[in-house]
């Protein structure tokens, strides 16, 4: 999508991707970069796309002989259209602070479940290949989020067994990593994996 008619502002974005061959192709250049479309189940080349049906044929033999621009790729098994994913994913890779799924739904016009889900997976899909380890100087920080203990009743805290004002009990800890200016000149930031969320950093961004 390096061109002169890719979309600069969300606006542009949400018209552009509104066409589905504009989809298509930014699809396309970034699954198969040398320009031919190749099966993602037998890896053949010789493919026929089917325009009506907006999917190709593969004349290789093998079962399921037709696949679509989402096999093989995060957007399969959704339901969802590249003309939310793409904005999206246009958002998540050009806001430098990054985005919350609340601010996603608000600006496609979506539900935060379903906002919360495409991130889960843009995020997941946009680290890098071995998992992103950080290296040099790493500089790691943590809080505990979580309701004061003062303005919970007798009750409450007896039961969450909290004996102290700043106890920690029934809080949430959250840790975040930064490798300031690695070699290639930009800081990432990254927060721990949790059970059930998947890993990833947050779109790299200059200190």
């Amino acid at each position: 999508m390096a061109t002169d008619s890719a979309p600069k502002t969300l606006r542009e974005a949400i018209l552009f991707f509104a066409d589905y061959e504009n989809c298509r192709k930014a699809v396309e250049a970034i699954r198969w970069p040398d320009g031919v479309v190749r099966c993602p189940r037998c890896g053949s080349g010789h493919v026929t796309y089917l325009e009506k049906a907006r999917v190709w044929k593969c004349y290789g033999k093998h079962p399921r002989a037709k696949f679509s621009l989402k096999v093989g790729t995060i957007f399969e098994d959704s339901a969802i259209g590249f003309e939310k994913w793409l904005p999206a994913l246009w958002l998540l890779t050009n806001c430098k602070n990054g985005i919350s799924s609340y601010e996603l739904a608000r600006a496609l016009g979506l539900t935060q479940k379903t906002t919360w889900f495409m991130l889960s997976r843009l995020r997941l899909a946009l680290q890098p290949k071995h998992g992103g380890k950080l290296g040099g100087e790493v500089e790691v920080d943590e809080t505990y989020i979580g309701g004061k203990a003062r303005n919970m009743s007798f009750a409450k805290r007896k039961r969450m067994g909290i004996t102290q004002g700043r106890s920690m009990a029934g809080k949430v800890a959250v840790m975040g990593l930064l490798a300031r200016h690695p070699q290639k000149g930009q800081s990432q930031v990254r927060r721990p994996s949790r059970p059930g969320t998947p890993e990833g950093p947050s779109p790299a961004r200059r200190a």
